[in-house]
């Protein structure tokens, strides 16, 4: 067959064919008129070099399997040379994995210690660097609508659900007790290390989750005096991602870990989805004796929204 032929077959170049001829992989039949004559079986040579070089083994080492089959083996690895080939392969892998991986891990190390030099809450904001971009909103930042989705939520009763908290204990919703509780729902917190979904600056509503959970760090003492007898941050990120958050911003009350969206199934709470994640909504519920008594949704400003809720308490005492 004609060199064409080989190539489509083994789904390689011409070129790539006559490459493995140069190296004496393939030796093909000369006709009279001097053109190559290649056979089934280089053409299926050609097929397994193509193969093996896929898999990371360089075409000059595929020289064992290729004269396995040339002995007439039904299979390139049939033979002990074929083997060794393949330990060969398997150890410089290994060798070259485990340098990448010190590589790696050298470069997280330094984007770690890079993005969090800056990052501590008692650190002041630098123009342009990690404290800036996580606490600091941009001017334009787009406004949520209320579309809603919450109007049904005043009057509930809190469901029966126990969640994780970064405290390391569980918070049983229906019983925390007699007064009020602010559970404020978020989407994500940015981490200093971490990149955040494309395009969020975009999405109404989601940007500022840091800035949120620093105003109610700040204003903690306030909320308790107004009446408040717990404060609780809640979303889907995992109770890990959390206390990262909490231990860096040294907020004074626990954040609460919903992976499994438990409260937004039973009580019907809007989520939205970005970066192929579903999230929580900024949406913040008043409990008072198991009941909601007061729901603040939309949420904006993000950043001022521990006050707008130390305003209702003040507002409405009990």
């Amino acid at each position: 067959m004609r060199i064409s032929e080989v190539a489509r077959r083994a789904g390689v170049t011409t070129k790539t064919v006559r490459y493995y001829e140069s190296l004496g992989l393939i030796n093909p039949a000369r006709l009279a008129n001097g053109y190559r004559d290649y056979s089934e079986h280089d053409a299926r040579m050609v097929g397994e070099a193509r193969e093996l070089n896929r898999l990371g083994i360089p075409v000059e080492r595929t020289r064992p399997f290729l004269e396995c089959l040339a002995d007439g083996r039904a299979h390139a690895d049939d033979c002990p040379s074929s083997l060794a080939a393949y330990r060969d392969a398997i150890d410089e892998l290994t060798l070259r994995i485990e340098a990448l991986s010190t590589r790696r891990s050298a470069l997280s190390r330094l984007l770690r210690e890079a993005a969090y030099r800056n990052s501590l809450a008692d650190r002041p904001v630098i123009e342009g660097n990690i404290v800036s971009h996580l606490t600091q909103l941009p001017a334009d930042l787009p406004v949520p609508e209320d579309d809603g989705a919450a109007a049904h939520l005043p009057g509930q009763v809190v469901p029966d659900i126990e969640l994780h908290d970064t405290a390391g204990g569980i918070v049983a919703l229906r019983a925390l007790g007699a007064g009020r509780s602010i559970v404020y729902c978020y989407p994500l917190t940015g981490r200093p290390d971490t990149d955040l979904p494309e395009g969020w600056d975009n999405i109404p509503g989601a940007r500022g989750c840091t800035s949120e959970a620093c105003d109610f760090r700040d204003h903690h003492g306030d909320l308790k005096a107004a009446g408040a007898t717990h404060v609780f941050g809640l979303s889907s990120q995992s109770t890990a991602y959390q206390k990262e958050v909490a231990d860096r911003l040294r907020l004074p009350f626990p954040m609460v870990s919903d992976t499994g969206f438990r409260l937004a199934a039973a009580l019907d709470l809007p989520t939205f989805e970005a970066g192929g994640v579903v999230l929580y909504k900024r949406i913040t519920l008043v409990v008072r004796d198991g009941v909601i008594e007061h729901v603040f949704y939309p949420v904006f400003p993000p950043d001022k929204h521990a006050r707008q809720v130390l305003r209702w308490l003040r507002d409405n005492p009990m």
